[in-house]
């Protein structure tokens, strides 16, 4: 102890108390001579008391490890946890501090991926792939990397990204028709990022087909309408103080289709009510059907709408988009439009092909309308006219006879005021 003053030597003595690490003290004669107190584990596990010769077989193997000749670690169990022993020679005072480390969490975290079925990944902070159990073969084929190699830049990246993000967050990988999301989660003990995967190829194609789904009830019925129905509502029928109904036919399409080939029937319908079904959803009203090469539209299904204008402006486009399909492709196609605005019914009806309708006299008069008017007009009643006068612009049609109205005064539509 030459040249330590005994202040010196009681500090030693007494500041393994204060660590809250294992550290014991073994005499050159191999006894136990000091365990501070978050030791008591690992001289229980070795079956010790202060003052004890420590066993043949773990003396031999400290003094092989303090002098660097073990090359695995020494490691303790006791009650469900892991210590491993770093032996260190003080040769001035003639005996060898050892000093413990829990390695539980270390243990754990080395040993269970690679029983789990689903992958396990984990890289450094600067982004080298450290550890990979076998469930990650195709996330590892993702990633474009194997344990030792470097995630690729634009990866890692992403990774960083996640982690210096407040929400978080998942990557999203996909590798042999399957899709892998990484949940990404730091762990700061051991400087570390851990990728816990999920195959959700499955769950993915069962939200793809309930989209499809979805798109197709909704190409059948109002939104609300399918909310409803799956709502559980058996029977669906409102009344409606008013609704706006448009009717839309193609003039002499019957003896056009008796002249042309099927297929040219068919694109040359397809084209008209495409350019309709797009007026439609760009004015928010809803189309009823088709019945051959009439187009039904209603407007003020839902509340809140303006729809006689809204209505009034999609046949003043419908006019307009007919006239540049007949300078593009259709020199024969001319449509007459009828509008009427009025009470009506509207519901469900059927059980296979069911659609979505509207019943009532005012449909009975926006069809008439549509049947009396003349090629390439919007026409409408004089209660219609009335209606929308502030906002357009009318020209007389006169009184014409009208069934179930009698003689009756209308309009032609000619545009906005």
């Amino acid at each position: 102890m030459k040249g330590i003053t005994g202040q010196q030597l009681e500090a030693i003595n007494r500041f393994p108390d204060r660590n809250p690490n294992p550290v014991m003290r073994v005499s050159s004669a191999n006894e136990l001579v000091y365990a501070n107190t978050a030791s008591a584990g690992i001289v229980s596990a070795l079956g010790l008391v202060i003052g004890d010769r420590i066993p043949a077989e773990m003396a031999e193997r400290l003094s092989r490890a303090s002098a660097g000749d073990l090359a695995e670690p020494i490691e303790v169990q006791h009650e469900g946890r892991t210590y491993t022993l770093q032996p260190v020679l003080i040769e001035e005072f003639g005996f060898m501090n050892v000093y413990g480390t829990d390695a539980t969490a270390t243990r754990a975290i080395d040993k269970f991926p690679n029983q789990n079925p689903n992958p396990v990944l984990r890289a450094t902070r600067e982004g080298r792939l450290t550890y990979a159990n076998p469930a990650s073969r195709l996330v590892r084929k993702a990633l474009r990397t194997e344990v030792g190699g470097d995630l690729p830049r634009d990866i890692h990246d992403q990774l960083k990204a996640l982690l210096e993000s407040e929400a978080g967050g998942t990557l999203e990988v996909e590798a042999e028709g399957h899709i892998f999301e990484l949940l990404v989660v730091s762990v700061y003990e051991f400087d570390s990022i851990n990728l816990y995967g999920t195959d959700v190829t499955a769950a993915r194609e069962v939200a793809r087909l309930a989209r499809e789904n979805e798109e197709l009830l909704l190409n059948i019925l109002p939104a609300s309408i399918a909310q409803r129905l799956r709502s559980g509502e058996a029977v669906i029928a409102d009344r409606f103080d008013e609704l706006t109904v448009l009717f839309a036919d193609c003039v002499g399409f019957t003896e056009l289709s008796s002249r042309l080939p099927p297929a040219q029937v068919v694109d040359q319908l397809n084209q008209v009510f495409s350019a309709f079904d797009s007026l439609a959803d760009r004015y928010g009203l809803e189309k009823i059907k088709t019945i051959g090469d009439a187009y039904m539209v209603a407007g003020g299904l839902l509340p809140g709408s303006d729809h006689p204008e809204q209505v009034a402006a999609m046949g003043l486009e419908m006019l307009s988009e007919v006239e540049r399909l007949r300078a593009a492709s259709f020199p024969d196609l001319e449509v007459r439009i009828g509008m009427h605005i009025g009470p009506a019914v509207a519901g469900v009806i059927g059980l296979k092909k069911f659609i979505y309708d509207v019943w009532g006299d005012t449909v009975n008069v926006a069809s008439r309308m549509e049947t009396l008017g003349e090629p390439g007009r919007l026409h409408v009643t004089q209660s219609t006219q009335r209606r929308l006068q502030p906002a357009f612009e009318f020209e007389p049609r006169g009184t014409i006879e009208v069934k179930g109205l009698g003689p009756t005064a209308t309009y032609f539509l000619v545009g906005r005021r």
